[in-house]
């Protein structure tokens, strides 16, 4: 390899914080998880851990269980949101399961003390093997309800010092207004915090999206079924959309 190629394959990004809903790892279906898609995540993820990036997965549970739908149904919230954070532990067992296939060192980190499936969540393990080049999948949420796996992927993200929070969605970015209503909606190629904050912009939760703020923690939001993003994203290509302070 050339010392211009060499150039042009270095990340911009040593350690990353990665957010994958329930939803895209279930693909088309109309729930559980499809081995196809999760089989190109992993794919997604082998190219940059490759690049020497150390790699944090914060990975949600809507493909399995979804509290809001059944609590309409007369169940507590608390409740369903406990139920949640263990469809988020049967995911990140699968998406450890798929990398280690695919050669790729990983481990589930769990906020719910599950020691025979998942490791309990510790800082200072979890940094060790990032520093290990091993794929740390973190799930159960933050252990707590009422809190999204956004918020916990801004707090875990700021936890291990991930230099951005990257959002992977079924969109190509942040636009100015959903694109499949409005036609002449565009996205941005960047925004601020304030400005994105001004414009009433859904890029996370509220609470989420305050604790990058307030850290100045970048957020960059991609479509994750785009072949190659995810390493576009981390080479600092221009790939998505940048939240920034």
């Amino acid at each position: 390899m050339d010392q211009t190629a060499e150039t042009a394959a270095k990340p911009a990004y040593k350690r990353i914080l990665l957010k994958l809903s329930g939803e895209a790892l279930m693909g088309e279906d109309s729930f559980g998880i499809n081995r196809t898609v999760l089989a190109r995540m992993v794919e997604e993820i082998k190219s940059v851990v490759e690049l020497g990036v150390q790699v944090g997965i914060v990975v949600g549970g809507g493909n399995i269980f979804r509290g809001v739908a059944l609590g309409a149904t007369g169940m507590d919230r608390a409740t369903g949101d406990y139920m949640g954070m263990l469809a988020t532990v049967m995911n990140a067992m699968a998406l450890q399961d798929a990398c280690r296939n695919n050669g790729v060192e990983a481990r589930v980190q769990s906020a719910l003390n599950i020691e025979q499936v998942a490791e309990p969540y510790i800082r200072g393990k979890a940094l060790r093997h990032l520093r290990l080049g091993r794929v740390v999948i973190f799930a159960a949420g933050t252990g707590n309800p009422f809190m999204t796996t956004d918020t916990t992927a801004a707090l875990r993200g700021a936890e291990i010092g991930a230099e951005i929070v990257i959002k992977a969605t079924k969109v190509d970015g942040i636009y100015t207004a959903d694109p499949k209503k409005d036609p002449t909606a565009t996205m941005f190629d960047e925004i601020t915090f304030d400005d994105a904050l001004r414009s009433n912009l859904k890029v996370m939760d509220a609470t989420a999206f305050a604790l990058c703020r307030e850290q100045g923690l970048p957020i960059k939001v991609f479509n994750i079924n785009k072949k190659g993003a995810l390493r576009r994203v981390i080479l600092g290509e221009q790939e998505g959309t940048l939240v920034h302070s």
